[in-house]
């Protein structure tokens, strides 16, 4: 049973990583990281990166526009996903929560809000924690929109130009790495920044 599910997400990653082999050649490119980038925001569960990856594998003399594009509609999208929170929750956002079982992270959230909204945005934005999941309760509970908006531009910029510059600066080669650990490496970071806020708060 195991080796078999183990096998059908393999079988599903090999289709993803062609799909986005092949349109990050084609014309419509950018526009399928924007739109990408805009969803997971609010919705997709699948994340841009492997996809800006896969664009930049192709061509990364455009890497400083791509991670800026990207980055925009992402922060774009989390606007959304605010707004979803903030005036459509029963209606829309319950049922994106619903969706990915997330309905328990809603109260850890709060908790996280609580104690340092921005910082709690700030990872969310930038590690593999569902980003989603905080811009719609960002809206929910009323957090307010500058610091949202701060703290997932900071995020999002942070991560995309890092993958970005290192896909340009290092090629096919760290661009594999890179696409296979992303979010091992994300999780590293996001442990240092927690470390590091620590630390300024106890000494």
């Amino acid at each position: 049973m195991i080796s078999k599910i183990c096998l059908g997400y393999e079988s599903m990653q090999t289709k993803m990583r062609e799909w986005f082999l092949k349109h990050a050649r084609g014309p419509y490119a950018e526009f399928w990281l924007s739109a990408i980038s805009f969803a997971e925001s609010s919705f997709f569960p699948i994340p841009p990166d492997p996809f800006l990856i896969a664009i930049l594998l192709a061509n990364s003399s455009s890497w400083f526009r791509h991670a800026f594009f990207v980055s925009l509609s992402s922060v774009v999208g989390g606007a959304f996903g605010y707004m979803i929170g903030g005036f459509f929750f029963d209606m829309v956002g319950v049922k994106i929560i619903a969706a990915y079982s997330l309905e328990g992270e809603m109260v850890r959230i709060q908790m996280l809000f609580s104690e340092n909204a921005f910082w709690a945005i700030f990872l969310a934005a930038f590690t593999p924690i569902p980003y989603k999941l905080f811009t719609i309760s960002a809206g929910f509970f009323g957090i307010y929109f500058l610091t949202f908006i701060v703290a997932s531009i900071l995020g999002r910029a942070s991560r995309f130009f890092i993958v970005a510059y290192l896909v340009k600066r290092f090629g096919k080669k760290i661009g594999d790495v890179v696409f296979k650990y992303f979010n091992l490496f994300s999780l590293l970071f996001g442990l240092y920044v927690v470390l590091v806020v620590l630390s300024l708060k106890f000494f």
